[in-house]
C-alpha cells in the first residue's frame, strides 16, 4: 500500500483540488479556516476600488470620444465646401482673365466664356452637382416649379418651356426648374 491519502471520487468530479483539501505532512487534524470578517472586508473594498477605477476610467474614455466626435463634426460643417471652393477657383480665375484682356473679339470672349463654362459644369459635375433640364418630361413637382399653365394639343401635365433649370445635389433637389406646364384644350 501507498503512504499517500486517497482522494475520495466526489471531490474530484466535482472540479475542487484534492491536494487542497488533503493535510499537509504533520498537520493531520488541522482543518482550514475561513478568513475573517476584516479580511473579507478589505478584499471585497480593494475589488470595489478596482471596478470603481475602472468605471471612471470607462466613463473618461467615453467624455472624450464624445468631444472628438463634436469636434470632427463641427470641422466637418466648417469646411463642408472647401473641396468645391477649391474647384470654383481656376473658374474665378478664367473669368477675371477674360476681363482683364482689352482687345479681345466678341468671338474670343464667346470662346473663353465657353472654356469656363465647361470648367464650371465639370467641377459640378464632380461633386454631384446635376442639372434638371425637363424640357419635354412630364411635369414632377418634386422637381419642376409651374410658373404658369397653357393650353396644347399634346399631352396634358408636359413641360413646354423651362424658364430657369433645375439643380440637384446628389439626387436631392436644391432649386427646381422653373417652367410653363401644358394643360388639354378648353380645360
Amino acid at each position: 500500500m501507498q503512504d499517500t491519502p486517497s482522494t475520495p471520487p466526489n471531490l474530484e468530479s466535482s472540479g475542487i483540488d484534492a491536494s487542497a483539501t488533503a493535510s499537509a505532512p504533520g498537520q493531520e487534524g488541522q482543518v482550514e479556516t475561513s478568513p475573517s470578517p476584516e479580511e473579507l472586508l478589505r478584499q471585497i473594498e480593494l475589488k470595489a476600488a478596482e471596478h470603481h477605477d475602472a468605471w471612471l476610467r470607462a466613463k473618461a474614455e467615453t467624455e472624450n470620444l464624445r468631444r472628438r466626435a463634436q469636434e470632427d463634426v463641427a470641422k466637418a460643417h466648417k469646411y463642408a465646401a472647401e473641396k468645391f471652393a477649391a474647384e470654383m477657383l481656376p473658374v474665378k480665375d478664367s473669368l477675371e482673365a477674360a476681363l482683364l484682356t482689352a482687345n479681345d473679339t466678341v468671338d474670343n470672349l464667346r470662346n473663353g466664356v465657353g472654356l469656363t463654362l465647361k470648367q464650371l459644369s465639370a467641377a459640378f459635375e464632380k461633386f454631384g452637382l446635376a442639372e434638371i433640364n425637363p424640357a419635354g418630361d412630364k411635369f414632377d413637382p418634386h422637381q419642376h416649379q409651374a410658373i404658369n399653365t397653357q393650353e396644347d394639343e399634346g399631352e396634358p401635365n408636359r413641360v413646354l418651356t423651362v424658364l430657369q433649370k433645375g439643380y440637384s445635389l446628389n439626387d436631392r433637389v436644391i432649386r427646381p426648374a422653373l417652367v410653363i406646364v401644358s394643360k388639354a384644350r378648353g380645360a
